[in-house]
């Protein structure tokens, strides 16, 4: 099993991103599954595509986005995405679109096809806090999960996809004490466990 996992760079005045550090950390291999990995701008333009590129380089029989989401106190996996930006911030470009169709006359939104439910009793098994989510909101994560699933169900259409949002990390909260953070290695704990159960589900 070939599992591809996207990170995103740095936005928003940050200087890291959790998803890009887990990603870089991940072992190549878990379970039976052999782990790829990509790091994407946070554009609406250039994330996506990035996306697709190594989807169609490397064929994997699933996609699992991964994606920082301050303020949050748990790695929360995603239950669907809607075909809809609404940025309440610039992206990376400095493009802020507005009640825009990711695809226009696309599926109003598209369920994940992990098995989420099970990746987070994995994660909570492995002492790490964990919830399903229902909004991966609608900047540029809800962007690229929406698109990487049209592009599956168009292309793949028995390959997995979904999304994983990562709490802050400790050193991107000393200047917001009221945020909620998660230590890199207690995420990467996390999402290994839910990767784990992702290459031997059926």
């Amino acid at each position: 099993m070939h599992i591809l996992v996207t990170g995103f760079e740095p936005f928003g005045g940050e200087s890291t991103n959790p998803s890009m550090e887990l990603v870089r950390a991940l072992d190549a291999q878990i379970g039976a599954a052999h782990i790829h990995t990509a790091i994407l701008s946070v554009t609406a333009s250039g994330g996506l595509q990035a996306a697709l590129r190594a989807i169609e380089k490397i064929g994997p029989d699933a996609v699992v986005c991964v994606g920082q989401a301050g303020g949050r106190c748990a790695v929360t996996v995603e239950r669907l995405a809607v075909n809809v930006d609404d940025f309440s911030i610039p992206d990376n470009e400095g493009q802020q679109p507005r009640n825009v169709p990711i695809v226009e006359g696309g599926p109003d939104a598209y369920l994940s096809t992990l098995p989420i439910q099970e990746m987070v009793e994995a994660m909570r098994g492995a002492g790490v806090p964990a919830a399903v989510s229902n909004s991966a909101g609608t900047y540029v994560c809800n962007h690229v999960m929406y698109g990487v699933a049209h592009y599956l169900a168009q292309h793949r259409p028995t390959a997995r996809s979904g999304f994983v949002h990562i709490p802050y990390l400790p050193q991107q909260v000393l200047d917001k004490p009221d945020k909620p953070s998660m230590g890199l290695e207690l995420a990467l704990r996390g999402l290994t466990a839910g990767l784990r159960v992702l290459a031997a589900f059926k």
